[in-house]
């Protein structure tokens, strides 16, 4: 089996682990929230660029057999230096502007995402391959993140200010909405009390874990994964600010059944 880091700014990337658990749930995870520094998408890009790559490579002299980049924002900043430096597999996310074009009918698309996000280099590049007769509306989501962070993810006041954020892409018809964030899956419930049914929601996770899967299998230390009688692996949780904070967050916002795994959670010690 193979050990698998998962990390965030938050709580966000827990959305990612709930897909791999899905997927993937054999193998080891540890996931690292950086929460005390949560939300990346204020802070400058070369800020996000040394604290992901810090933390990316205390993942991987932890034993990690491949690393998941789960935050749209350091994947954005941080991606292309993470992976010359650290010496696993490195698999990023990013908004799904590419799908949300081919599946959006009125040809008017909402990308909801951070700051960082959306004025980053690589968000852009990505967007300048898309056709141009299919119109993005951009949306930054100030605010969300910390709301998230903090449990109230359907509360009113998380509500209020989703519904403002949303205005514009109300406004412009947008049949289709990008969560350019992973911690945004967890304002499903908040989107669709807000724009109905009829709007397509597109979220990146299962593509994420898919290509996982892919790498996992061209490594030699999954070569004996189909042997293996075991169901399910551990789940070390590990948060830069409050480590109970974390695994009561998982386990309320987390569909898979965390019983299931053997579960600890811990502190971020130093990081380089």
């Amino acid at each position: 089996m193979s050990l698998i880091g998962v990390f965030d700014s938050g709580v966000g990337g827990l959305s990612i682990l709930d897909e791999a658990l899905r997927q993937l749930p054999q193998h080891d995870y540890i996931y690292l929230a950086d929460s005390a520094n949560a939300p990346y998408g204020e802070k400058s890009s070369d800020w996000i660029a040394k604290r992901s790559l810090s933390l990316c490579k205390h993942l991987a002299d932890a034993g990690c057999d491949a690393i998941v980049v789960a935050c749209n924002t350091a994947t954005a900043e941080a991606i292309k230096q993470i992976r010359s430096e650290v010496k696993v597999p490195v698999i990023g996310v990013e908004p799904g502007i590419k799908p949300a074009a081919m599946q959006s009918q009125n040809g008017i698309v909402g990308v909801l995402a951070t700051e960082a996000t959306l004025k980053s280099d690589k968000f852009n590049a990505l967007l300048a391959t898309l056709p141009s007769d299919c119109l993005f509306i951009k949306q930054a989501g100030a605010g969300l993140v910390p709301l998230i962070e903090a449990g109230k993810a359907d509360s009113e006041e998380t509500l209020e200010l989703l519904a403002k954020h949303l205005v514009p892409i109300q406004d412009a018809g947008s049949d289709t909405l990008v969560l350019g964030c992973t911690h945004y899956p967890f304002l499903r419930k908040a989107i669709r009390k807000l724009l109905g049914d009829s709007i397509t929601l597109i979220d990146t996770s299962e593509a994420v874990v898919r290509q996982l899967k892919r790498q996992l299998e061209s490594l030699d230390t999954a070569g004996s994964s189909g042997k293996s009688t075991r169901e399910h692996g551990s789940v070390s949780f590990i948060s830069s600010k409050d480590d109970a904070t974390l695994l009561k967050m998982a386990r309320d916002l987390m569909h898979s059944d965390l019983e299931a795994h053997e579960v600890s959670s811990s502190l971020l010690g130093a990081t380089r």
